[in-house]
């Protein structure tokens, strides 16, 4: 076991992340402490970059442009879709968020943005796209 985090080792961790001082998440509060590998693909790249050389018992704040986090907010993935071709029986109110299955079978996570009596907008961006995002990390252990 080594004493300071490096691709490959699974960590155990709480973190808060807040946008423009809104908390988003804090695991601390809310759960188990998030345990995985470090270089396994699971979390942002930049988070596991910044875990790299941290000893059990370390706190670091790190600071995610948007780019590094979710990405930029693409206004491409606003979408206005006629209600004619959605189901009848559904049931859709403005913020609501709604899976939508592609053709090619993909699921989406969309945001309903706006409903009018013939159209329905919706955002397919990430929830926290062109957010900067600060992570507040407690490295617990390295397991």
């Amino acid at each position: 076991m080594s004493s300071v985090v490096k691709m490959g080792d699974t960590v155990k961790l709480h973190y808060k992340a807040k946008a423009a001082d809104l908390i988003i998440f804090d695991s601390s509060s809310q759960m188990d402490p998030l345990v995985f590998t470090v270089g396994d693909g699971q979390i942002l790249p930049a988070f596991e970059n910044a875990l790299i050389g941290m000893k059990a018992g370390d706190k670091k704040i790190i600071n995610l442009q948007s780019e590094e986090a979710f990405g930029p907010y693409i206004e491409e993935l606003i979408t206005t879709v006629d209600k004619s071709e959605l189901p009848p029986s559904l049931e859709i109110e403005k913020e609501q968020q709604l899976q939508i299955q592609q053709p090619d079978g993909q699921i989406l996570l969309v945001k309903v943005v706006d409903i009018t009596d013939k159209d329905i907008t919706f955002d397919a961006n990430h929830p926290l796209a062109g957010k900067d995002i600060e992570f507040d990390i407690h490295l617990l252990a390295i397991v």
